[in-house]
């Protein structure tokens, strides 16, 4: 079974890679600031980016 990866970034940052699994797509965390994410499944890649951008502007303010 081949399966694909993608690059999460948040601007210039890389919060991660999505992997996909059976039910969606896999996130592993690059970093602390993302490691609540870290193994989450989310539907889509789309929805894995939301929630990164999301713990980034948390984190920032």
């Amino acid at each position: 079974m081949s399966s694909t990866t993608h690059v999460i970034e948040v601007g210039e940052v890389t919060a991660g890679i999505v992997v996909s699994t059976e039910g969606g797509f896999r996130f592993f965390a690059a970093g602390l600031a993302f490691k609540s994410l870290d193994l989450a499944i989310f539907a889509s890649i789309e929805e894995a980016s939301r929630a990164a951008r999301a713990k980034f502007i948390r984190r920032r303010h």
